[in-house]
């Protein structure tokens, strides 16, 4: 009896791990509602999809925007700063690019969103595994 309880245990630990939640930050940035989610929670090492969904003041799905992810690490004892640039691509009604975040450690996420000449830009951080 015992055997079996541990083994229902480790299955519904298993399946939680399979089923984890994107990783998502909801924001407000020049009039409109922005909602990025990266594919893995936390982020790693490697390549990691973000989807970012925006839309305006009615809740219409903004999709003629240019939408750029830039990412970086900060300079750290014997090792210069990273940066990266991503373009989106509309995807559907949202926008996607990859980020190969190439160590583990604190990353500094900017997600930039340039429509009638104007850039509005969403800022977080990560902590990637």
């Amino acid at each position: 009896m015992k055997i079996i309880a541990t083994l229902t245990v480790v299955l519904l630990l298993l399946a939680g791990i399979a089923y984890a939640k994107d990783y998502e930050v909801n924001k407000k940035v020049g009039g409109y509602d922005v909602e990025v989610k990266i594919d893995k929670n936390p982020p790693v090492t490697g390549d990691n999809t973000i989807t970012i969904e925006i839309k305006d003041e009615s809740g219409k799905y903004v999709t003629d925007a240019k939408v750029r992810v830039d990412y970086s690490m900060p300079a750290m004892p014997g090792m210069p700063p990273m940066n990266y640039k991503e373009d989106a691509v509309l995807d559907g009604s949202a926008y996607r690019a990859v980020m190969n975040l190439s160590m583990s450690g604190p990353w500094n996420i900017a997600v930039k969103i340039r429509k009638d000449g104007k850039t509005n830009t969403v800022r977080f951080n990560i902590d990637a595994r």
